[in-house]
């Protein structure tokens, strides 16, 4: 492994290429899926990956499902199956920051990292590592630091929670597995300092096999506090 901040650089270079390549290649992979796809089409997926970018950046919009939806229903388009994937609009989340943000972003997420290692160390009993915008670069002022934490049993985490005097709000999320296995896991959110922190719990055998992660399918990106530092480091 070459490091967090250089596998994450290297996921996030290619922002402008891809909405390039939309609007240069035509959609080809829209296309193949519809079985086709006129210039009109193009230029209306281009249009949803750019505003559900926007409006994820600007309204604090978090899921991407719901972000393209209300980009199709602004553009006129609220029927239209050509909605675009998640990854491509991450991406273009990613410019848009980029552009937008410049170093105001960049200070924002050093911050929410140093505040996520400094969570991972109070829970270091158990091998926190985070997840989620906060790694990945997509974070704002408004972002949830969200890490997974292994026990034998939830009420490991939940008693460390209550020993510490630390306010908590129970949940569950649900995360999926390879095709369609679902699993729902305990959550325990809790707020430090001004910034939410959010700690979903798996079984120790959790640490061998990440969920899937909603922007691209595969098993989502996970960091170690080390990592984590190394971004920070990075910054």
């Amino acid at each position: 492994m070459q490091g967090a901040a250089a596998a994450l650089n290297a996921n996030s270079f290619s922002a402008h290429q891809v909405l390039d390549g939309v609007l240069q290649e035509g959609g080809a992979t829209m296309g193949r899926r519809s079985g086709g796809g006129s210039p009109r089409d193009q230029r209306m997926r281009v249009s949803l990956i750019r505003e559900a970018a926007r409006l994820m950046a600007e309204e604090g919009v978090r899921d991407y499902y719901t972000a393209k939806r209300k980009a199709a229903q602004r553009l006129g388009a609220a029927d239209t199956h050509n909605l675009p994937k998640n990854q491509e609009v991450q991406l273009a989340l990613q410019e848009y920051q980029a552009v937008f943000g410049g170093a105001e972003h960049r200070l924002q997420l050093t911050a929410l990292r140093r505040h996520a290692v400094q969570a991972m160390e109070l829970f270091a009993p158990f091998r926190p590592r985070l997840v989620g915008p906060v790694l990945l670069g997509t974070a704002d002022e408004r972002s949830v630091i969200q890490l997974h934490v292994f026990a034998d049993t939830p009420e490991s985490v939940l008693f460390f929670l209550i020993d510490r005097g630390i306010p908590y709000e129970p949940d569950e999320r649900r995360v999926r597995y390879g095709k369609d296995q679902l699993s729902l896991q305990p959550v325990f959110r809790f707020i430090a300092g001004e910034t939410e922190v959010e700690l979903i719990v798996f079984s120790e055998a959790g640490l061998r096999e990440a969920p899937r992660s909603e922007i691209h399918g595969r098993p989502m990106e996970r960091a170690t506090i080390a990592e984590v530092r190394e971004l920070v480091e990075h910054g």
